[in-house]
């Protein structure tokens, strides 16, 4: 496959020459230098040299595909690539098409037909993004802004905490609630911080808390509260978050949600250890709670699940 994929990758560079002259140049040049690192220096090249928002567009979908928690679906991706961060609701009319995504990317992702999901074109690129990791800077905190930025639309906001009829109407809105906190965790700005704050803020009554409370549980009940924005920074393990808010705001560090686990148990149990100890550096924190459903403190979800 890699042989393959460098003449692939040789013959679009190739083509993309405007002269036979220059093609011919590009072709003499390539024979001198094949190699698929080469061969994806000269794609990504091409990418950048698209220049405004198509070169955008090329480098931020690698990231997404690169860098994302789980595949993407085709309606995900185009609809995470249209959120402009800091923007205040959805533009239907800025969503690109996945043929525009895919053209942006010069080869480099395609579409897998089975999964509807996009892809790299070859795992060896995912290999040549992390030993070029310049190229996507900052990719988890830019991750996180659209995240945020995106569960603070007006149009999210006003969805009901309920059952919601139509989810092909946002399909960024499941990614984004999931796994907002992975990407601010791996990597934190002071926008991202901030976005958060906004959420949380409402975060009792706004949809992405019983998304994500569903699916920590695996679980349906009736009632998702209260799952707090106290469980949701210590789910997460966003210390960085945590730190700010816990301070000026009197939650209950000893509140159970609704299978009696506290903030500290759902740090423990996923081993977010910074988490836990500004949890324990609080004054009314009891660490020594048992949980309401198995009787288990967070020094047993710890050990349980292995973390030290």
């Amino acid at each position: 496959m890699p042989r393959f994929l460098l003449v692939s990758l040789n013959i679009k560079a190739i083509l993309q020459e405007t002269t036979l002259s220059r093609r011919r140049e590009k072709l003499a040049i390539m024979k001198d230098s094949l190699s698929l690192g080469d061969a994806y220096d000269a794609t990504i090249g091409r990418i950048k040299a698209q220049g405004g928002d198509r070169a955008r567009l090329g480098m931020n979908a690698l990231m997404w595909i690169s860098h994302s928690e789980r595949p993407l679906s085709v309606d995900e991706i185009c609809h995470a690539l249209a959120v402009e961060t800091g923007s205040t609701d959805i533009n239907p009319n800025n969503v690109p098409s996945i043929r525009t995504v895919l053209s942006c990317c010069q080869g480099l992702a395609t579409v897998d037909k089975g999964s509807s999901t996009i892809r790299m074109i070859h795992f060896t690129l995912k290999k040549y993004l992390s030993g070029h990791a310049h190229l996507l800077d900052g990719a988890h905190s830019k991750m996180a802004e659209t995240c945020l930025t995106y569960l603070n639309f007006q149009a999210i906001k006003d969805l009901s905490a309920g059952p919601f009829s139509d989810p092909r109407s946002t399909p960024f809105l499941r990614y984004s609630s999931l796994h907002w906190g992975t990407h601010i965790r791996m990597e934190l700005s002071e926008f991202s911080k901030s976005l958060a704050r906004d959420l949380l803020d409402q975060f009792g009554n706004h949809i992405s808390a019983e998304l994500l409370w569903k699916s920590a549980v695996e679980r349906h009940f009736n009632s998702l509260q209260p799952f707090s924005a106290l469980h949701c920074i210590s789910y997460f393990g966003i210390a960085g978050v945590a730190i700010d808010l816990i301070g000026p705001r009197r939650w209950d560090v000893n509140q159970r949600d609704s299978v009696g686990l506290t903030p500290l148990m759902w740090a423990a149990r996923h081993g977010h250890e910074e988490t836990v100890k500004l949890l324990l550096q609080q004054k009314h924190t009891q660490p020594d709670l048992p949980d309401a459903e198995h009787g288990r403190t967070a020094l047993s979800w710890a050990a349980g699940s292995g973390h030290e």
